[in-house]
C-alpha cells in the first residue's frame, strides 16, 4: 500500500489486508493503521478502496472477538478498544472518517457508519468530543435518516443512539437537526407502534434527546409533537382478542418511557405542567386511561400504563377531576380508582402492579384537597343509608385489617397521603367508627390502629406502616393528639417499645418511629389530658428513656438504608415486597 504507484495495485493490497483483518487482526492493526489513513486522505475518489480501507479499519476496531481469533491465545479481548485509542490519538482521522459520509456510493457510506459506531461502542466520550467540534459533524449523520436505502437509515439510527448517550450538547444539536421530525417520518414509513424494531430505534434516540434535556423537552412540546405521538397509543380492537407481539410490547414500553420523561416529578414546574395539559387535551390521557381498563393487555405495560397516568395527573388538578370521573367498563359500572384500590389490596397480584397503583392513587391525591376530602367522607359515619357500591374507604379499611401485611402497608400508606397538609380532614377522621365485631360497640379507627399495633401476629412492615399514618394524622394536629392519649396505655406502649432490646434493623426502625410519634405527641399537645400533659411527658421521656437514648431511637430511622432509598422519588422502586418500609412523604414530614 505504502509504495505502489499504481492505484489498482494499491486497491488489491487492501482487499489483501481486508481479508488478513479477522484473522490477523493484531498485525494488521500494529503494521497498517497509518498507510490506511493516508489511503482514506488521498485515495479519496475510488471509492472501491476507500470501502476496503473503512472495513479493515472497522474490523481491527471492533469491540467483538471474531471466531478466527477465539483459538489465539495473544489476542486479548478488548483489542477493539486499544486499537481505537490508537486510530483516535490523532483527531484528524474521525474527520476524515466523517468527511466519507458525504459520499452517496453504498460501499463506502455503509462501511464509514459501521466503523464509526465500532469506534464509539470503545471510546464513547472521545469520539463524542470530535463529533461536537467538527463542522457539518451532526448535519452529515443526520442526512442520512433520509437515506433511501434501509440498511444505511437502519444502521445511522444505531450509530446516533450510541453518540446522544449522556451528552446533552449533541441532543440540542441533533434535536435542532429536525431530528424529531425525521424519526416520525420514519416511524410512519414502518408502522408506527406496529411496526418492527426499526420503530423500537427510533423511539430509544427519541428517549435519548429527551432524557435530562430541558432545552429538547421544551423543544418537543413546542413543536406539537405529543399530538403526533399521541395517536400511536390508540390499540386496535384485536389486541383485546389476540394480545400484543413482543415487538409491540417493546415499542409502548419506549413511548410511555418518552411520556413520562416529559411529566417526571423531577422535572422543573414550568417544563412538565404545560405538557400535562396538552396530554389532556390531545386526548392522551383519555387513550391510556382505556388501556388501564382493556383486557389483553401484558402485565408489564399495564404497571407502566398506571406509572405514566400517575405522573399526568400528579399536581394538575383538571387531569385529577378527568381521573375521578372515569368508569371502568364492568357491569355495573364502577369508578376506575376503585378498580385500581381492588387490585392493590389483592394478594394475589403482582408486587410491581401494587406499588404502581398506590403511586398513581398518591398522584392522585397530590395537592388535590377534594379528592382527599372525598376519601375521607367514605370513611366516616353518613345519615343516609349505606351505599350499596364499593367506596375507596371501604376498601382501603378492608386491606388495613386483613391478614396480608403488604395490603396492610399499603393501605396505611394511601390513607396517609389523604390527609397530607390538610388539618381539618384529621380533624374529620376522628369521627371514623368501626365495627369490629358483631353486637359489640363501634370503635374509631384512631384506636384501632392502636390495638393492631399491640397484636404480636401482626408484622414489622404492618406496624410501619400504621406507625407512618399515625405521625402524619397527629403531626400539626392537636385534636388527633388529644385522642391517641385518651386511649389506654397508648404512651405507656411507645415507651416499652423504644426501651425494649431490640435484634435486627427493621426493630430498630419500629423504635424510632414509635419515638418520632411520642415526640409528635409533646409537640402538639395542648395539655388538655390529665397526667399526659406537655411537662408530664418530657419527664416521663427523660426519667423512663433518657434523652440520648431517645434521640439515638430517633436517628435509627434516618440512618435506615429505606429512609435514603424512598426519600429520593416519589415512585416506589424496590425488587421483594421487604423492601417496602418507609415513605417518600413521611420522610419528608420526618426532616
Amino acid at each position: 500500500v505504502q509504495s505502489s504507484t499504481l492505484l489498482d495495485d494499491r486497491r488489491d493490497a487492501c482487499r489483501a489486508l481486508k481479508a488478513l483483518s479477522k484473522k490477523y487482526r493484531v498485525e494488521v492493526g500494529a503494521h497498517a493503521m497509518t498507510c490506511l489513513s493516508q489511503v482514506l486522505e488521498n485515495d479519496r475518489t475510488d471509492c472501491e478502496i476507500v470501502g476496503y480501507c473503512l472495513d479493515t479499519l472497522c474490523n481491527v476496531t471492533s469491540p467483538e472477538q471474531f471466531d478466527e481469533e477465539l483459538e489465539d491465545e495473544q489476542v486479548s479481548a478488548n483489542i477493539g478498544e486499544q486499537f481505537t485509542e490508537m486510530f483516535i490519538k490523532n483527531p484528524e482521522n474521525i474527520s476524515l472518517v466523517l468527511s466519507h459520509l458525504e459520499e452517496y456510493d453504498f460501499r463506502v457510506r455503509w462501511s464509514a457508519i459501521k466503523l464509526l459506531t465500532s469506534l464509539l461502542a470503545n471510546r464513547t466520550k472521545e469520539i463524542q468530543e470530535v463529533v461536537l467540534v467538527s463542522p457539518m459533524g451532526v448535519s452529515r449523520l443526520m442526512d442520512l435518516l433520509v437515506d433511501s436505502r434501509e440498511i444505511i437509515r437502519n444502521d445511522a439510527l444505531l450509530l446516533l443512539i450510541q453518540l446522544t448517550k449522556g451528552n446533552a450538547n449533541i441532543q440540542k444539536i441533533v434535536a435542532f437537526e429536525n431530528a424529531f421530525d425525521k424519526l416520525f417520518d420514519v416511524m410512519n414509513e414502518e408502522g408506527c407502534s406496529d411496526g418492527g424494531i426499526v420503530v423500537e430505534d427510533c423511539l430509544i434516540l427519541m428517549l435519548n434527546l429527551l432524557k435530562n434535556n430541558t432545552s429538547n423537552q421544551q423543544f418537543f412540546k413546542e413543536g406539537s409533537y405529543i399530538q403526533r405521538i399521541a395517536p400511536m397509543f390508540v390499540l386496535s380492537p384485536e389486541v383485546e382478542e389476540i394480545g400484543m407481539t413482543p415487538q409491540k410490547v417493546s415499542n409502548l414500553h419506549c413511548m410511555l418511557q418518552i411520556i413520562r420523561v416529559l411529566v417526571s416529578p423531577n422535572n422543573p414546574q414550568q417544563t412538565s405542567a404545560p405538557c400535562k395539559k396538552i396530554m389532556r387535551a390531545c386526548g392522551l390521557l383519555e387513550t391510556l386511561c382505556k388501556m388501564l381498563m382493556s383486557s389483553g393487555i401484558p402485565p408489564d405495560i399495564l404497571t407502566e400504563t398506571i406509572n405514566t397516568c400517575a405522573e399526568i395527573i400528579r399536581g394538575d388538578d383538571n387531569n385529577q377531576k378527568y381521573f375521578n370521573d372515569v368508569m371502568a367498563p364492568s357491569s355495573p359500572p364502577r369508578p376506575a380508582l376503585v378498580v385500581l384500590l381492588m387490585s392493590m389490596v389483592n394478594e394475589k397480584q403482582p408486587l410491581a402492579l401494587r406499588c404502581a397503583v398506590l403511586y398513581c392513587f398518591e398522584s392522585y391525591l397530590y395537592k388535590n384537597q377534594t379528592g382527599q376530602n372525598h376519601l375521607i367522607s367514605t370513611l366516616l359515619p353518613s345519615t343516609r343509608d349505606a351505599p350499596a357500591t364499593l367506596t375507596p374507604g371501604q376498601l382501603l379499611c378492608g386491606g388495613l385489617f386483613s391478614t396480608d401485611a403488604l395490603s396492610n402497608w399499603f393501605s396505611a400508606v394511601s390513607l396517609l397521603y389523604a390527609l397530607i397538609d390538610n388539618n381539618s380532614q384529621k380533624e374529620q377522621l376522628l369521627r371514623s367508627l368501626l365495627a369490629t365485631s358483631t353486637g359489640s360497640k363501634p370503635i374509631s379507627l384512631l384506636h384501632q390502629c392502636f390495638n393492631l399495633l399491640q397484636q404480636g401476629q401482626y408484622k414489622h412492615q404492618s406496624k410501619i406502616g400504621i406507625l407512618m399514618f399515625l405521625s402524619m394524622w397527629l403531626a400539626n394536629c392537636e385534636s388527633a393528639v388529644k385522642s391517641f392519649l385518651a386511649i389506654n396505655g397508648s404512651i405507656g406502649f411507645l415507651i416499652a417499645q423504644i426501651t425494649a432490646n431490640e435484634h435486627d434493623e427493621n426493630e430498630y426502625l419500629m423504635q424510632g418511629l414509635c419515638a418520632f410519634l411520642m415526640g409528635i405527641c409533646i409537640q402538639f399537645n395542648d395539655n388538655s389530658v390529665e397526667n399526659n400533659r406537655k411537662d408530664d411527658l418530657c419527664q416521663l421521656l427523660i426519667k423512663r428513656i433518657g434523652l440520648e437514648t431517645f434521640s439515638g431511637k430517633l436517628s435509627e430511622v434516618s440512618k435506615h438504608e429505606s429512609y435514603s432509598k424512598a426519600g429520593k422519588q416519589p415512585q416506589i422502586r424496590v425488587k421483594s415486597s421487604n423492601d417496602l418500609l418507609l415513605d417518600y412523604e413521611f420522610c419528608r414530614l420526618f426532616k
